[in-house]
C-alpha cells in the first residue's frame, strides 16, 4: 500500500506529468521562472545590514556579549548550525551562533562532496515499499535543486556512471535510474542515458572493459561543502546574526518557569577559545546542532538523558586527477563488503569513498590504512589492468564522523532513523540531529518551526527557499574572463577564485599582490601545482579564519588535497597571518607545528609516510639490486655507503642542473628514515622497493637520481676540463 500511494504521488507531481504537458523548452523555462520566483519571494523585505562589510570576530563577539537576549541561539556551527542560523535571522529573529572550533571543522568538511537524493535509498523505498524512505528521497532531490540554484559558484551537476557488467542487471539498473529521474520531477538535472560498451569506454577510458556490458549515467549536484559551509554561515552574518568561531558552550544556563517551577534553558556560558575569556549568552530558545556531539550538550541539560548518537566513520582518499575523467564520476553499487564506493573528479583530483564502520565520537578523526587499503582495492576491481592502482598515489586521506541517530521518542530506542529528528527536551533545548549535507535548509527549517512553536517566538515564515547564499550574487560561468582582464591573473586561478568566491572574487583579487613579472601581473601562489594564491590567505582572516589549520583545510581545500602541498605552503601561510593577526615568534611556531600534526593525524599524511620506514621489506631482484647500486654509486664516488646534499649537488652541477640548497635538503629529508643528514644505500634500496610496490609515488629523489643517470650515461664521461679542472 505505501508503495502504491508513492507511485500515486509521483504521477501528480513528477517529471513526467508535466513534461506530457509541457515540450522540452517550455519545461525549462517553467523550471527557470519557478526558480526566479522563489528567489524573488526568498529576498523580498530582506533586511542585509551587513551587505558591504562583513564585520569582525571582534565585532561579533561584543555583539554576543552587549545582546541583552537573543531569541535564538544556536550551538555548531556545521551545515545544519549554520543553515538554523540562516533560517532564524531571515525570519527576524534576533539570532547568535558559537561554534567551539571553525566553521564547517567536523562532518560538514569531510563528506564526499556530493549533493544527491540518495539513489540507494530509493531502492530500498522500492524494494521494501517504504513510503518514508521514498519522501525522504524526494525532499533531498528537492534541495539539491535549491543548492545548485542558490550557490551556482560552488555546485554543479555531476554526470556519474553505473557500469554494468551483466546483461540482467542493465534493465534493473536503469529501471532504478528512470525511477530517480521520475522522483525529481520538474527538478531533474538530466535525464539519465544507457551508454554501449564502447561509448562507456570513450567516456571513461580508465574502465575495466572485461565482461563489460555497457553503462547507465545519472545526474546528481557536486559541491565544495566546506565552502558552501562557510557561505551559509557568513550570509546568516550578514543579516544580521551575531555568529562566531573558536566560541565554546561551557554549561547551559537555566531559570525557573514562573508558571510551572520548572527549569528551563536561557542561554549559555560561553567561553572564547583563543583568550579564555568565558561571558553569558541569554537567549529565549538554544538550539543544539551540533552533529556528533549531540549527546554531550544534551547532557548538559540533563545528565540521566540516555545517549542517542550512533556515530559511524567514512573515510575518503584523495588521488591524482589522471585515475578518473574530468567531468564523470563512477559509482560502485555493490562492493565486497555490500559497501556503496564513489569515484568522482573534484577540483582536478579524483576522491574516492566512503567507508562505513562504528566509532567513537572524537574532535580529531584520524583515516585507518585499512581503510585506505579497502578503498584501493575496490579501485583496482573497477579500473583496467593498465592501470596501476598504486598506495603511494594517495595524496590525502580523512575520516569524517556521520551522526546517525535513535529517535528518543520512539519505543524502539535501538532502531537507527534513517532521517533526522527534531526533539525538544522537557528544560526547552531543541535539538536537530542526524540527516545529511544535501537537506540542512529543510532540516533548519523544520527546527526553527518546532522552535518558534514551543517557545511562543515571534517570527516571519521560513525565506530560505531560493535565497542566494555568499558569493552567488554576480556570479556567471564567464566572471573569470575579467577576472583575467581586469586583473592580469594566470587563467586557472581566475577560474579557482571565480568558482570559490562568486561575485567576491573581485574583492580577493584586489588583495592580491603584484608578482613582479611580465605574466601573471597579480597573485603569487602558494605552491606551484595549486591555483591558491596569498591573497586568500589574507581574504581567509576576514572570513573568521583565526588559525593556519582553517586556511589549509576549509578557507583553501590544499589539506584535503595534498598533504605534501598543503606542508610545503604552511610557513608561508604562518608567515602572512602571523603579520595581519601580530603573531609572535612563539605563536607562529605553535601554528606551524598544530597544522603540521592536523595533516600528519587528520590527513592521512602519517599514512602516507609510514608507507617507507627502517623495517621496509626490500623486494627487489637481483637485476634491480644492481642497478640501483650502480646508480646510488653514480653519486657516492666515494664509496662511502651513503650520500649527502653535497655528493647530489656535484652530479647535478656537472649536468648542469641547479637545484636549491633548501631544496635539495628536503629531498633528501624525504627518504633520511635516520634523520642524519644523509641516505644510505640500505634507505635508498627501500626507497626504490616502496617505489616498485606501488607504496610511494612521485619521490623527488628517485626520479631525480634516475633523471640524472640517464643524462650521464647518454653524455659519457665528463673531461676534467670541463668539470672545471676537479680537485
Amino acid at each position: 500500500m505505501a508503495f502504491r500511494r508513492a507511485l500515486k504521488h509521483t504521477a501528480v507531481v513528477g517529471g513526467g506529468a508535466v513534461a506530457g504537458v509541457f515540450g522540452l523548452s517550455q519545461l525549462i523555462e517553467y523550471k527557470k521562472t519557478q526558480a526566479q520566483l522563489a528567489r524573488v519571494a526568498a529576498e523580498a523585505d530582506l533586511r542585509v545590514p551587513f551587505a558591504d562589510d562583513l564585520p569582525s570576530r571582534q565585532a561579533q563577539l561584543a555583539a554576543l556579549q552587549s545582546t541583552e537576549e537573543f531569541d535564538v541561539l544556536v550551538v555548531g556551527g556545521g551545515a545544519t548550525g549554520a543553515g538554523c542560523a540562516l533560517d532564524a535571522v531571515t525570519r527576524n529573529l534576533k539570532t547568535a551562533l558559537v561554534e567551539r572550533s571553525d566553521f564547517s571543522s567536523g562532518t560538514s568538511s569531510r563528506s564526499t562532496k556530493l549533493l544527491h537524493g540518495g539513489v540507494r535509498y530509493l531502492q530500498k523505498a522500492i524494494m521494501q515499499l517504504d513510503y518514508e524512505q521514498y519522501m525522504m528521497v524526494k525532499e533531498a532531490l528537492h534541495e539539491r535543486a535549491n543548492l545548485l540554484e542558490i550557490a551556482p559558484h560552488l555546485s554543479a551537476p555531476l554526470p556519474i556512471m553505473l557500469p554494468v557488467y551483466k546483461w540482467w542487471q542493465l534493465p534493473y539498473y536503469w529501471a532504478g535510474i528512470k525511477m530517480y529521474d521520475l522522483v525529481a520531477g520538474i527538478q531533474n538535472l538530466k535525464s539519465s542515458y544507457v551508454l554501449s560498451k564502447a561509448s562507456a569506454l570513450e567516456r571513461f577510458p580508465m574502465l575495466n572493459k572485461d565482461k563489460l556490458v555497457g553503462a547507465i549515467v545519472y545526474y546528481d549536484g557536486q559541491h565544495n561543502d566546506a565552502r558552501m559551509n562557510l557561505a551559509i554561515a557568513i550570509s546568516s552574518a550578514r543579516h544580521g546574526a551575531a555568529v562566531a568561531n573558536y566560541t565554546e558552550v561551557v554549561r547551559l544556563l537555566k531559570t525557573k518557569d514562573p508558571q510551572g517551577g520548572e527549569e528551563k534553558v536561557c542561554g549559555a556560558r560561553c567561553r572564547d577559545v583563543i583568550t579564555g575569556q568565558e561571558f553569558d549568552v541569554k537567549a529565549k530558545c538554544v538550539i543544539n546542532a551540533t552533529g556528533p556531539f549531540t549527546d554531550s550538550l544534551r547532557k548538559m541539560d540533563n545528565q540521566e538523558t540516555k545517549n542517542i548518537c550512533q556515530p559511524s566513520a567514512g573515510v575518503h582518499i584523495v588521488i591524482p586527477g589522471y585515475y578518473s575523467p574530468d567531468n564523470m564520476g563512477l559509482l560502485d553499487p555493490s562492493t565486497s563488503d555490500g559497501r556503496v564506493i564513489f569515484f568522482l573528479p573534484w577540483e582536478k583530483m579524483t576522491i574516492a569513498g566512503t567507508t562505513d564502520s562504528p566509532t567513537s565520537v572524537t574532535a580529531h578523526p584520524i583515516p585507518g590504512e585499512d581503510d585506505i587499503n579497502f578503498i584501493l582495492r575496490e579501485i583496482r576491481n573497477y579500473l583496467s589492468p593498465d592501470v596501476e592502482v598504486r598506495r603511494g598515489d594517495v595524496l590525502a586521506a580523512w575520516s569524517g564522523i556521520r551522526p546517525l541517530v535513535t529517535d528518543p521518542n520512539s519505543k524502539d530506542t535501538q532502531s537507527i532513523c534513517r532521517n533526522h529528528i527534531v526533539s525538544i527536551s522537557p528544560s526547552g533545548l531543541v535539538t536537530i540531529a542526524g540527516g545529511k549535507w544535501t537537506t540542512y535548509r529543510s532540516m533548519a527549517e523544520e527546527t526553527l518551526d518546532a522552535a518558534v512553536k514551543t517557545h511562543g517566538l515571534s517570527a516571519q515564515p521560513c525565506k530560505t527557499v531560493g535565497l542566494m547564499l555568499e558569493g552567488a550574487k554576480g556570479w556567471t560561468p564567464t566572471l573569470y574572463i575579467r577576472l583575467v582582464q581586469d586583473y592580469g591573473l594566470e587563467n586557472e586561478v581566475a577560474q579557482h577564485l571565480a568558482s570559490t568566491y562568486g561575485g567576491k572574487a573581485f574583492d580577493v583579487a584586489k588583495m592580491a599582490k603584484v608578482t613582479g613579472q611580465r605574466w601573471p601581473i597579480v597573485g603569487k601562489r602558494l605552491v606551484s601545482e595549486f591555483p591558491y594564491i596569498e591573497g586568500e590567505v589574507l581574504y581567509a582572516i576576514k572570513e573568521y579564519a583565526c588559525t593556519a589549520i582553517d586556511v589549509i583545510a576549509r578557507r583553501t581545500r590544499l589539506g584535503f588535497l595534498n598533504v605534501q602541498a598543503a606542508d610545503e605552503a604552511l610557513p608561508r601561510i604562518v608567515q602572512i597571518m602571523g603579520k595581519e593577526l601580530g603573531w609572535s615568534e612563539e605563536q607562529k611556531t605553535t601554528e606551524l607545528e598544530a597544522a603540521r600534526k592536523f595533516l600528519y593525524l587528520e590527513m592521512g599524511y602519517r599514512s602516507r609516510s609510514e608507507q617507507l620506514t627502517k623495517t621496509s621489506e626490500i623486494n627487489l631482484d637481483n637485476q634491480e639490486v644492481v642497478r640501483y647500486k650502480k646508480r646510488f654509486h653514480k653519486f657516492d664516488k666515494e664509496s662511502k655507503g651513503f650520500i649527502t646534499t653535497v655528493d647530489v649537488q656535484q652530479v647535478l652541477e656537472s649536468i648542469n642542473v641547479h637545484i636549491d640548497e633548501n631544496a635539495l635538503h628536503e629531498i633528501l629529508n624525504e627518504v633520511d628514515l635516520n634523520k642524519n643528514g644523509q641516505v644510505e644505500i640500505d634507505e635508498f634500496m627501500q626507497l626504490m622497493s616502496a617505489v616498485k610496490k606501488g607504496q610511494v609515488s612521485d619521490s623527488r629523489l628517485a626520479i631525480l637520481m634516475k633523471t640524472a643517470e640517464e643524462t650521464l650515461d647518454t653524455r659519457g664521461p665528463v673531461t676534467v676540463d670541463r668539470s672545471g679542472g676537479g680537485f
